[in-house]
């Protein structure tokens, strides 16, 4: 006997009017939002990695039988770096194979240039930057295959063997803070694993931002899953009563909520792929991307699509269960949702169990992500919680009506407006902290300053006097100091050499990238360096902790606030029938729609803007024990993020007014 479920499935979607057409359309759209938010992370991830490899050829790998000399060197303009990789084939040997990039290898006096660098040459005056490298009448141009980003500032230079540029003491450890700036062997080729410094913390950045926009994907999901449950329920229900069996219900919820899920996540994935060149000119790290290095390929793309899917129909699914097991209850809307002493209790524990772990030592990843989940689930245990003691708190105190409402939803149903936030509310703890942390070195005290290493002490003296005079004709007013070599506290970390002081004029930038270019002539051991050049280590990783921690929580507005919009209109939808009573119990239109709003800003502004200032306090000891100070950058970001996507929310939730005034147009009918 053929089963009724797909046919009977396909006429009560068919049937259930424009009203059922709008929770499923609401639902399509949660699936989209969640799945173009996993492909962008997926893709950030991936395109890190690729990125990073595209990097590994600069640094020089030793080789026994090597055919050519390679050094890499780092320099700094307008505070970007620049990375400049300089090569010489050595004599009687066979020749080197091309760096990947460029067409050949290159001979002494040529040099290539990424496009980014070619157009910074022909902006600035050459005393800012041409200066620093051997004059040639053209630039060749590096291509994509050697470049990790088109915004990247690259340059490789054909040498003589003996260029001073190429010596074992222009990158052996001369400064204390070449570490993965400079370097220098002799090599057969360009197969090097080790990736570059300003690469190297991406991916793992990237995934930290997968992890916390996790859990506000899985929530959208769910969002999504159990829009129009209402409506659905009272509907099954109905059918569970006329005879339908449970595992019927459950495969015609199933079935509808694939159907939806999958169109929702496919029109999220074309979504993605349509934006991929949009997405490329998003700057992390070192710069934009190249859309190639975002496509995640079609494995990726399918398992996307089909986890949103599943997570939808599985959220569907599990809603069902009193329909299953007690339809008259559901039909009759008895359904106390009340939480319980014990999610506090187990918060306490966990948030104990937490603080006892790290403050012991070191941990390991896999502590450090136990840990990670252990907090995330204590937060999602308690959230409920919270908000079902915070309707109670509001309603005891309420003066108007609308508040009164709001409070009442919040305690009838607390896990349902805790799922409405908690995305957000997971996301602005991280979000919070890694935004305005500035753990590393701040090194105020090299502001304004270039460092020249010298040979020895002697030389550091002589080479005082030319620097003054070159300083001089540059039009840079200086002073420079010769160091001590057992001085330890300034630029040169005691290394010999100068310590060059720029003041006066205005164009503080300007005039650093000048004094550089006039000083590196003079630099026969190691390229002139400035603050930003001792701070890159440590700039690094904080860079991207801080630009991960802002995406993470602009996506996680983003889908907080589809979460939110979507489940404000579905709740419109599934409540028509409550609010219709309430229009011709005389409830003013108005005071309605002010209870849906604060049903969902009371919980987002006490557990969302909690937890944000948990994290930004966290920041503030942890930067104040180890001497740093809060990095007033991120801070500026993380309030305008906070203010555009407060604004957001907001508007997200009044969209669903015409639908309000929609259907309570006719109380009467309404509530038929």
């Amino acid at each position: 006997m053929r089963s009724p479920v797909l046919p009977l499935t396909w006429h009560l979607a068919r049937s259930s009017g424009r009203r059922g057409l709008q929770s499923q359309l609401l639902a399509a759209g949660a699936a989209a939002v969640g799945a173009f938010v996993l492909l962008v992370m997926i893709a950030a991830c991936a395109g890190s990695g690729t990125r990073a490899d595209r990097t590994a050829w600069r640094s020089p790998e030793p080789a026994r039988d090597g055919t050519a000399v390679q050094a890499l060197a780092t320099t700094y303009v307008r505070h970007e770096p620049l990375t400049v990789v300089s090569l010489a084939q050595l004599p009687g040997r066979p020749p080197t194979p091309a760096p990947p990039g460029l067409a050949a290898f290159p001979r002494q006096g040529e040099m290539y240039v990424s496009p980014a660098l070619a157009k910074l040459l022909d902006r600035l005056p050459a005393r800012q930057l041409a200066d620093r490298f051997p004059r040639v009448r053209e630039y060749g141009t590096i291509g994509a295959a050697g470049l990790a980003s088109p915004d990247e500032l690259v340059a490789v230079v054909g040498r003589d063997p003996a260029d001073p540029a190429l010596s074992e003491a222009a990158a052996d450890s001369a400064s204390w803070f070449d570490e993965d700036q400079a370097a220098r062997a002799v090599v057969a080729g360009f197969s090097s694993g080790k990736v570059s410094l300003f690469t190297a913390p991406d991916g793992t950045m990237a995934l930290l931002g997968v992890v916390l926009l996790g859990m506000p994907v899985m929530v959208l999901a769910a969002a999504a899953g159990r829009l129009g449950a209402a409506r659905r329920e009272q509907r099954l229900a109905a059918l569970r009563l006329a005879g339908a069996t449970p595992r019927q219900i459950l495969a015609m919820t199933a079935l509808e909520a694939a159907a939806v899920g999958a169109a929702g996540a496919l029109t999220g994935a074309l979504a993605y792929l349509a934006l991929l060149p949009v997405l490329a000119r998003v700057p992390y790290g070192i710069g934009s991307w190249y859309t190639a290095e975002l496509w995640v390929g079609l494995p990726w793309l399918a398992a996307v699509v089909a986890a949103v899917t599943v997570l939808i129909t599985v959220s569907a699914v599990s809603m069902l269960r009193q329909v299953a097991t007690s339809p008259l209850g559901v039909a009759q809307q008895a359904d106390p949702r009340r939480t319980r002493w014990i999610r506090a209790a187990v918060f306490v524990a966990a948030m104990a169990c937490v603080f006892r772990s790290t403050g012991g030592g070191e941990l390991k990843p896999r502590q450090l992500l136990g840990l990670l989940v252990l907090f995330y689930g204590a937060f999602w245990l308690f959230g409920p919680w919270v908000v079902d003691r915070l309707g109670r708190i509001v309603g005891r105190f309420a003066r108007r009506p609308a508040t009164l409402l709001a409070a009442r939803r919040l305690s009838d149903d607390p896990r349902g407006a805790w799922r409405t936030v908690s995305g957000l509310v997971l996301a602005g703890f991280a979000a919070g902290f890694f935004s305005v942390s500035q753990i590393g070195a701040d090194a105020a005290q090299y502001r304004d300053q270039v460092a020249v290493i010298t040979e020895s002490g002697a030389q550091a003296r002589h080479t005082a006097a030319e620097a003054r005079a070159v300083l001089a004709r540059s039009g840079v007013t200086a002073t420079v100091t010769v160091a001590r070599e057992d001085e330890f506290g300034n630029l040169l970390a005691g290394s010999p050499g100068l310590i060059v002081r720029i003041s006066g004029g205005s164009g503080g930038t300007e005039r650093l990238d000048t004094a550089v270019t006039a000083l590196t002539p003079l630099a026969r051991v190691h390229a002139p360096y400035t603050r930003d050049y001792a701070t890159a280590y440590e700039r690094a990783s904080i860079d991207r902790i801080g630009e991960v921690s802002t995406a993470t929580l602009a996506l996680s507005f983003l889908v907080a606030t589809a979460s939110a919009g979507l489940t404000a209109a579905a709740n419109v939808l599934d409540r028509r029938r409550v609010y219709g009573l309430l229009r011709l119990a005389g409830t003013p239109l108005r005071v309605l729609d002010r209870a849906r709003a604060r049903e969902t800003v009371l919980p987002l502004v006490v557990l969302a803007g909690g937890t944000t200032a948990m994290g930004v306090y966290g920041s503030y000891q942890l930067n104040k024990a180890v001497g740093a100070t809060i990095d007033a950058t991120g801070a500026l970001r993380l309030a305008a993020c906070v203010v555009v996507g407060a604004l957001a929310m907001v508007a997200a939730i009044g969209a669903g007014r015409p639908l309000l005034r929609r259907v309570t147009a006719d109380p009467a009918r309404t509530t038929d």
